[in-house]
């Protein structure tokens, strides 16, 4: 074994990680690439752009939306090993074939079908992520064991993943300037054909999950919702996710607006912020583990995101540039400590046998709240706080502040219910009958105290105010 592979736990997660990497830069290329070219290239001086460049987020939406729900009752079925490498495969062949098109003249295609051929690969490509997603999840459980392990493990992939978010976009734009988009399509291919080579050559279970036989796709899917109603831990967790995506998303709408009308500073510096809340989302991921080894996961869970709300608040009240950008790295910080923690706890409460399905409600309730908070955002800003200006004991309040004022509230209310809801401990339940009822003797139980060590990458994140809605 190298010495990368042990400082990255063990060669199964090393070689899960070297995927990783390669594949989420790619992805962030890829997802820069689209937007730029659509609104630079195919919307140029065109009154539709925006709306054509909201259309692939659209596209991310409904596939998380769509296939999400179904898709878990699939991976529990499935393989996991075969899963992420048939998603894989699926993934290099849409965004191969964009990238064949993609050589051909721009105008040799009319607009609209050069956009109904990009919405579709972002369809394609995301619905392929609701299956590889929890595959890969239920992975890492497999291959990494031990609490502090697992912490380690899924802080790991919060830090590649931040790491990418900076160094990928930056990357897009002189590629598609002066090589053409055909040649990010290319390199993202490229990315998934790695991670496939990466995922075969673990030493993963061939045998794929037992599932009672001749059980229907509904009857599976609706023991998972049993499973996860009758799950106190599972409905609090998602209880505070909803909570706290219903402020955040309003960051993600707004923060470009809050850097030209707030903090009065030119749009081009709008990727500063970007740079900071990645670098806050580095260093969170990799004290995560510490932090949770003092405090334990409970604590962790409830404290980290009283924080993260905390520092909205203060983020929303700067004018200041620089501050501005100090605040929003200890905005990711304790965000991303959180969402690190966050795995390990949700691999303890869900029995193996319902791993994806578990992540099949979780996910898209948790898009579907994001969704919610970049509408009402962006429809407050626009609508009913358009020209808001008022003066409290002589502070000067406006409209993106007061959003931005509110959303951090959400946030710590929803700290406030977790510190009074999550159950001390995180037990893993059975069915019965067709009724979720709790394990009396469950495989694992963690206690979440002082002396406790549990631990997005593939679940969405609670509190992350780096995601982009326009990603695909």
């Amino acid at each position: 074994m190298s010495f990368v592979d042990r400082r990255l736990i063990n060669r199964d997660y090393a070689r899960l990680w070297y995927g990783q990497a390669v594949s989420t830069v790619g992805d962030m290329i890829f997802n820069t690439t689209l937007v730029l070219w659509v609104a630079t290239v195919l919307g140029k001086g065109k009154t539709w752009a925006p709306f054509a460049v909201s259309g692939i987020a659209i596209s991310v939406g409904v596939a998380v939306m769509a296939v999400g729900p179904l898709a878990g009752v699939f991976v529990d079925r499935w393989n996991r090993g075969t899963t992420m490498l048939r998603t894989e495969t699926v993934r290099a062949v849409m965004v191969g074939a964009l990238a064949v098109i993609a050589f051909l003249p721009t105008h040799s295609l009319p607009v609209w079908l050069w956009l109904v051929l990009i919405y579709a690969v972002v369809f394609g490509v995301n619905a392929a992520e609701q299956f590889f997603n929890p595959a890969r999840f239920v992975t890492i459980g497999d291959v990494v064991t031990g609490d502090v392990d697992r912490t380690r493990a899924f802080g790991i992939s919060q830090a590649t993943t931040a790491v990418a978010a900076i160094i990928g976009p930056p990357i897009a734009a002189p590629l598609l300037f002066t090589v053409g988009l055909q040649w990010a399509l290319v390199a993202n291919a490229a990315s998934y054909v790695v991670s496939y080579a990466a995922i075969r050559s673990l030493h993963l279970d061939p045998a794929p999950p037992e599932h009672t036989p001749g059980s229907s796709v509904r009857r599976e899917f609706v023991a998972g919702l049993r499973m996860f109603a009758a799950n106190r831990y599972l409905v609090a967790i998602l209880t505070l996710a909803v909570t706290a995506q219903l402020g955040t998303g309003a960051l993600n709408t707004l923060d470009v607006f809050f850097l030209t009308d707030n903090l009065h500073s030119n749009s081009h510096l709008f990727g500063f912020i970007a740079t900071a809340g990645g670098a806050g989302a580095i260093i969170g991921a990799l004290v995560a583990g510490s932090v949770v080894a003092r405090i334990g996961a409970r604590s962790t869970t409830w404290i980290m995101v009283i924080v993260a709300g905390i520092v909205v608040v203060v983020f929303a009240r700067q004018t200041i540039f620089i501050v501005a950008l100090v605040a929003f790295f200890f905005v990711t910080l304790p965000a991303t400590v959180l969402n690190t923690s966050l795995n390990p706890m949700l691999l303890a409460a869900t029995p193996r046998e319902y791993l994806g399905r578990m992540m099949a409600v979780f996910n898209p309730i948790n898009t579907a709240a994001s969704m919610l908070s970049v509408v009402v955002s962006g429809w407050l800003a626009s609508t009913v706080l358009l020209h808001f200006h008022a003066n409290i004991a002589g502070v000067h309040i406006g409209r993106i502040d007061t959003i931005f004022t509110i959303a951090g509230l959400l946030i710590v209310a929803a700290g406030v219910y977790a510190a009074f809801s999550l159950p001390k401990a995180a037990r893993p339940t059975e069915t019965t009958g067709g009724h979720a009822v709790a394990a009396e003797q469950p495989a694992e139980v963690i206690e979440f105290g002082p002396a406790a060590v549990p631990p997005r990458q593939p679940t969405e994140t609670v509190v992350d105010p780096l995601t982009d809605p326009a990603e695909a």
